[in-house]
């Protein structure tokens, strides 16, 4: 539960920190030019901005801040076999892959969990935990660092911010019109817009904001099939469902920031709350790909 509360939290806020730093500059006011009502064309444009805004900014940032965030180390030069095996296999799956090679990583954590992210799939970061090299075969992790480079291969990174964009950009639009009702409606202001505006709209945009990550939490689990099917192509069907099999005797909880949990490998969810999940069931995507032709 506190994973889908930071989840949802970080999001928001981005959007409100923008909403009201644009409100305080009086960007508002063109949405009401004459007093009466809402210029919808001037409001989009707004919502677009601000939007898009949050989300890109977040993923240009993507490789450093995860690095910052999970303690993660660059593999300059490799120090010990493990380190050469986990940079070679990386190469020769980025090469299948048709990507640049892209940054390998190892970050400190018990848990048995990878990630990818960056904006750009020819300059993107790969990285595995200490637990997933100390818990899981070489096949199996061969496997895991499959599916990550099908994530950088597919562009899920940069596919992921848009659709963020665009649901936030619809929930910034709606909570206006929402608040510029009620204010109207409800407390009756004839110009302008009153404390009510503010108030309904950000409250608007809240609920509003809960509803649409559903959405954006649904195309990240149907993101993740395809990641596995581009897995088990570049390493092997059975190395994948190894993977996956050895994710499933794990029971400790994911140390991922909650930011970037989206773009790691391992994920629970069950009842409602899986509509919140960045990650379809385990047994799930292991009967995919057992299922696949």
């Amino acid at each position: 539960m506190k994973r889908i509360f930071l989840f949802m939290v970080t999001n928001l806020a981005i959007l409100l920190v923008l909403s009201i730093t644009l409100r305080l500059l009086g960007v508002d006011r063109i949405l009401d030019a004459e007093g009466v009502g809402i210029d919808f064309n001037s409001l989009l444009i707004m919502a677009a901005v601000i939007g898009f805004g949050g989300s890109l900014v977040s993923l240009a940032m993507s490789k450093w801040s995860a690095k910052r965030m999970t303690g993660a180390v660059v593999i300059e030069q490799p120090s010990d076999p493990t380190e050469r095996w986990l940079v070679e296999t990386v190469r020769r799956q980025a090469e299948l892959a048709d990507i640049g090679m892209p940054e390998v990583a190892i970050y400190d954590a018990s848990d048995v969990n990878a990630f990818a992210t960056g904006m750009n799939r020819n300059n993107a970061l790969i990285a595995v935990s200490t637990g997933l090299l100390q818990n899981m075969h070489k096949d199996e992790i061969e496997g895991v660092l499959a599916h990550e480079i099908s994530h950088v291969a597919n562009g899920d990174m940069v596919t992921l911010a848009l659709i963020q964009g665009v649901v936030n950009t619809f929930v910034i639009f709606l909570s206006r019109i929402i608040g510029h009702t009620v204010d109207r409606v409800v407390f009756k202001t004839e110009r302008g817009h009153g404390p009510a505006f503010m108030i309904t709209s950000i409250v608007a945009q809240m609920v509003l904001g809960v509803l649409a990550s559903m959405v954006v939490m649904w195309f990240s689990r149907q993101r993740e099939f395809r990641a596995d099917a581009g897995g088990a192509q570049l390493a092997g069907r059975n190395k994948m469902i190894a993977a996956l099999e050895r994710l499933k005797q794990q029971h400790e909880p994911s140390q991922l920031p909650d930011r970037i949990a989206a773009f790691g490998i391992s994920g629970r969810s069950n009842g409602i709350r899986g509509l919140f999940m960045s990650h379809p069931p385990l047994e799930m995507r292991i009967a995919a790909l057992r299922a696949a032709p």
